[in-house]
């Protein structure tokens, strides 16, 4: 009987990632390789198995990939699968973790069906922080803050840096623009610059050698997401953290007004109290989220 060859690993983790990301760039972040590597293993796991995967430019599934697409997810359970680690008649560890809004949409939930599989005894209760503020309705185990760190009260681990660059949806950049880099005085005061508490228009004014001091007029957002949706409403320029939005440029919700981006001196963090990392499902989750994010 003639063996059939079994597709590479590469390429069923790339088609998991990006039919649950549905953003090529959301799947070579945590697959830790670059979009074209995403695309060429698609197509090469396409060609070996003679199928059509996605349909469309938003990835959307076909009804061979969807179904494909189920074989494959019962495959990688599978192998998640370690001998030894089955739960005991203990019943489940909760883990509480509080995260902010626009990073638990866009970064995290898409990623937690790897680690339910990973670590199926640990439910996992989430809860919405303020940014910033840090204030939880409740007592967590592993709190996600957003800053400039060191926090006194807490050990921590840099989870990750961004850049950031001013976006706004095509429309208003048919209407106001175009804006030639956005990196003048004169380009950048014909625009209605979004603002943020969180992300300061001072990051890209500096980086720039612009004179122009933080905008006190205008529309605010203490939320990131609600920013970037507030820039495709036409509210708009935003200034865009790119890991973060990047599910609004693949869509071309918005658009990038220079290919410059700089630092934002702003990170994510995950913190806890000092003695938490003994309990195995703390340890457990910040080491996920560490190699996830990576």
């Amino acid at each position: 009987m003639t063996a059939h060859r079994i597709p590479p690993i590469q390429g069923l983790l790339a088609f998991e990632a990006l039919a649950r990301l549905r953003s090529g760039t959301l799947a070579a972040e945590e697959l830790n390789v670059t979009p074209s590597a995403v695309s060429h293993r698609i197509r090469q796991l396409e060609s070996q198995l003679g199928l059509k995967l996605f349909s469309r430019g938003d990835f959307t599934l076909t009804t061979d990939g969807a179904a494909y697409l189920a074989r494959v997810r019962e495959a990688l359970t599978a192998l998640q699968q370690v001998p030894g680690r089955s739960s005991g008649s203990g019943g489940a560890t909760r883990l509480r973790v509080a995260v902010t809004p626009t990073f638990s949409r866009q970064l995290l939930l898409p990623r937690l069906a790897l680690f339910r599989h990973a670590y199926p005894d640990i439910d996992l209760i989430l809860q919405v922080t303020i940014p910033m503020l840090n204030v939880t309705a409740e007592e967590t185990d592993i709190e996600l803050r957003f800053g400039t760190g060191p926090f006194p009260d807490r050990e921590s681990v840099r989870l990750q840096s961004d850049t950031v660059c001013p976006v706004c949806s095509p429309e208003y950049l048919n209407t106001v623009g175009p804006f030639d880099g956005f990196q003048s005085d004169e380009t950048v005061a014909r625009a209605r610059l979004i603002r943020c508490p969180l992300e300061p228009w001072r990051t890209w004014f500096t980086e720039c050698g612009l004179s122009l001091t933080e905008p006190r007029e205008g529309a605010q957002f203490n939320d990131i997401g609600l920013v970037l949706d507030a820039a495709v409403a036409g509210f708009g320029v935003a200034l865009m953290r790119m890991k973060l939005g990047a599910a609004w440029l693949d869509d071309g919700r918005l658009v990038r007004l220079s290919d410059r981006q700089v630092a934002s001196p702003n990170h994510y963090f995950l913190c806890w109290q000092p003695g938490a990392l003994e309990r195995w499902e703390c340890a457990a989750f910040v080491e996920w989220m560490k190699q996830s994010l990576g």
